[in-house]
């Protein structure tokens, strides 16, 4: 608090009118900084102080172990708790440490020999004292060491004074298990405050003797390092600036899990990956809900397919994946039946035990009637499509309802979408379908089917390939649709693929009985900015400290929390220029792209027009 000393050498008479300059009566009124951040009231008492609204207690230390091993101060350093550190390092005269070193050597080895005239054991903390002094002593006249005088008080904050003391307990508790012992500035939590402030004062005076080793162990600029050796660059490390990278491949598995709201930035963190990880030799395919991956595949060269009811593009629900050389083809097909169900189960809106029987039952039919069964060899047949089932199921007693129910896919508006045979192709370094065009209805369908398509491909034929699922809850949506994601993301490491699943619908996902199984399924989290309606959700599923669930809250675009195995760290995630201009989604910065690449290629057009003009005299 600022406060206004007026000083006066004599007291004016009665009738002696003082004058007051103008100048003084602005100063007397002016806000200064001081008055701005200081608290609006202060109290002292003997263990703690009041700021404000806040309580807060200040410790010091003051015994020190023998040896202290490097970052052995880290742990407090990264507590995640609200306390001010303040060090405190005083250089002190070599000379005159010398002096009371070599009094201080005398006086020990006078003891010892003492020891020795009257027989007596040796006592080992008198030799051990001797041999510390004699070692100091020749490093600091070899100028080797240097001596300090060195404070080290920490100011924990609560809201309550069983706060303080919770947050005192564990402080002390993590220093007394290396042998560092703290205790409170009783009746002299003032002093300690002024020590704690940022005025380079050391008021308290609670000093302790380090030599150089010892003082540099307490750096405090420490945190969690989360990088491997190789891999793509994720982000920065928000903490000091360290690179994190990571290659998935070399985790337990290779799936991630992306949550965060509307335009945080997942896309982007999303095509940022894909681009670096197709320099890796990496496939990417990716499931695009907004269309929002096209220019992305276009720029590197690969394919986009748009799957909507008017496309030219089709993906056929019963082709069937090529056994390979250690799997059945019987297996092959029975697992492919199962899937096909599951995929009628969305199409229909759920079935009955009944109808799950019969339809299972059709479809067998249906794949016989192209000569598709265990027993044979299925690798050059032509597969069915879905009028052939509809067929088998108008003539299947229990089946005239389902046969009906499936008229709209085969013979209804929506028979453009799925009654047609396969002309996609996902041999390509980087694969995009786009949904958004699919009516909303549709898309769970849509998505489903084209990740059983990609899944039947994948199994064909192993190389290392990463499976993007934007938007994931609209499969989520449905148990059938859930559960399939849920099995690729079991299996998907042995066929050398990741599943990186994203969604802005974090409450949907979650609520899924399937969701949290997916997440714990995923060496990589990655957490960026949340709606305050879903952060309690996360906060208790990735078991965030409140500090982190408030850097959700707040963070800025691409920013957030990176998980990966037991460690976890803030992370900004930065593109070059070049990257940027390819993986950008923000509306205002694509116009002014699109207005760029016009006004580029005007003078172009004007030429050509003026040619052709030319041509035509």
């Amino acid at each position: 608090m600022a406060l206004l000393n007026i000083f006066r050498k004599k007291k004016p008479k009665e009738t002696e009118i003082t004058p007051v300059f103008p100048e003084e009566i602005y100063r007397a009124g002016v806000l200064e900084l001081k008055d701005v951040i200081a608290p609006a009231a202060l109290e002292v008492t003997a263990n703690h102080m009041r700021l404000g609204e806040k309580l807060v207690r200040t410790i010091f230390i003051f015994s020190l172990p023998r040896f202290l091993s490097s970052n052995w101060f880290s742990p407090i350093i990264n507590l995640d708790k609200v306390f001010d550190v303040s060090i405190f390092i005083h250089p002190v005269n070599t000379a005159t440490v010398l002096k009371k070193l070599q009094r201080k050597v005398a006086e020990v080895q006078s003891q010892v020999s003492i020891r020795q005239e009257k027989g007596l054991v040796r006592d080992p903390i008198l030799d051990t004292a001797f041999q510390d002094l004699e070692s100091l002593r020749d490093k600091l006249q070899q100028a080797q060491e240097r001596l300090f005088n060195f404070g080290l008080y920490i100011a924990v904050y609560g809201n309550t004074i069983e706060e303080l003391d919770k947050a005192e307990t564990e402080i002390k508790s993590m220093l007394e298990s290396r042998l560092v012992y703290a205790k409170p500035a009783l009746f002299q939590q003032k002093e300690a405050m002024d020590s704690i402030f940022p005025q380079a004062l050391d008021t308290l005076g609670v000093n302790n003797y380090l030599n150089s080793s010892p003082a540099s162990s307490v750096f405090p600029f420490v945190s969690f390092d989360l990088t491997s050796n190789r891999g793509i660059l994720y982000g920065i490390n928000s903490h000091n600036n360290s690179l994190i990278l990571f290659d998935r491949f070399s985790l337990e598995n290779y799936n991630s899990v992306i949550f965060a709201k509307a335009g945080a930035g997942k896309s982007y963190a999303t095509k940022l990956e894909i681009l670096r990880s197709l320099m890796f030799e990496t496939d990417v395919i990716v499931i695009d809900p907004e269309k929002e991956y096209e220019y992305l595949a276009e720029a590197v060269g690969g394919r986009y397919f748009n799957i909507s009811l008017t496309s030219h593009h089709h993906i056929n629900p019963f082709d069937l994946p090529m056994p390979r050389e250690d799997e059945s083809p019987a297996d092959v097909l029975r697992s492919h039946i199962i899937n096909l169900v599951g995929l009628f189960r969305i199409m229909l809106g759920g079935l009955n035990p009944e109808e799950d029987s019969v339809i299972d039952r059709a479809i067998t039919e249906t794949y016989a009637s192209r000569d598709i069964t265990p027993d044979s060899n299925f690798s050059k047949a032509t597969p069915p499509i879905l009028s052939d089932l509809e067929l088998v199921l108008a003539n299947m007693e229990g089946g005239e309802s389902l046969a009906q129910r499936l008229r709209k896919f085969t013979k209804g508006t929506w028979s453009g979408f799925i009654n047609q045979p396969t002309n996609v192709d996902i041999n390509q370094k980087c694969v995009v379908f786009s949904v958004r065009d699919m009516e909303d209805d549709l898309r769970p369908v849509a998505t489903y089917l084209i990740i059983h398509y990609i899944w039947s491909a994948i199994r064909a034929n192993i190389k290392k390939r990463l499976l993007v699922v934007d938007e994931a809850w609209w499969i989520m949506k449905n148990e059938d649709g859930a559960s399939f994601l849920f099995g690729i993301a079991k299996r998907a490491r042995k066929y050398y693929l990741g599943l990186a699943t994203i969604t802005q619908d974090v409450g949907d996902f979650l609520n899924s009985p399937y969701g949290k199984s997916l997440i714990t399924n995923s060496s990589i989290q990655i957490l960026l900015r949340q709606s305050p309606a879903s952060i309690d959700l996360l906060k208790q599923t990735f078991n965030l400290t409140d500090e982190e669930k408030f850097l959700l809250l707040e963070s800025d675009v691409g920013e957030g929390l990176f998980f990966a195995g037991l460690k976890h760290v803030a992370i900004k995630i930065l593109a070059s220029y070049t990257e940027d201009q390819l993986i950008t989604s923000d509306p205002a910065q694509l116009l002014a792209i699109k207005k760029a690449k016009e006004d580029f290629s005007l003078p172009d057009r004007q030429a050509g027009a003026q040619g052709e003009q030319v041509s035509q005299k």
